[in-house]
C-alpha cells in the first residue's frame, strides 16, 4: 500500500504540492480554482471541503469539544490544542536558521 512506502505519486500541475491520495489532489486543487462548494448559512463562509465548514459551525454553536487538562483553556480544533499544550510544555519546535530564536508555530 502507497500510504506505508510514503510515495507520493499525486502532484499538482500548478505548485511543488505532492501527495499520496488522488482525494487529497483533488482537495488541493480547489485552492488554486477557488471552488468552495461548502457554505456556512448563518454567515456565510464557503469551504473545500465539508469538514473545514462543520469545524466552522462550532464558532456560531460555541462548541469546544477540546480542553487543557492544565488550565482552562478550550478550543475548537485538536490541532489548536496541540499546538496551545506546547506553552506548558515549553516546547518551541521552530526555529531560525540565521539567529537562535526558536517558537512555538511555525508562522511566527
Amino acid at each position: 500500500m502507497k500510504i506505508h512506502t510514503g510515495e507520493k505519486r499525486y502532484s499538482c500541475n500548478i505548485c511543488e504540492y505532492k501527495c499520496i491520495r488522488k482525494v487529497d489532489l483533488q482537495k488541493h486543487m480547489k485552492i488554486h480554482t477557488g471552488e468552495k462548494p461548502f457554505s456556512c448559512n448563518i454567515c456565510g463562509y464557503k469551504s473545500i471541503t465539508k469538514s473545514y465548514l462543520q469545524t466552522h459551525m462550532k464558532i456560531h454553536t460555541g462548541e469546544k469539544p477540546f480542553s487543557c487538562h492544565m488550565c482552562k483553556y478550550q478550543c475548537i480544533q485538536k490541532s489548536s490544542l496541540q499546538t496551545y499544550m506546547k506553552i506548558h510544555t515549553g516546547e518551541k519546535p521552530f526555529s531560525c536558521h540565521i539567529c537562535k530564536y526558536q517558537c512555538i508555530r511555525k508562522s511566527s
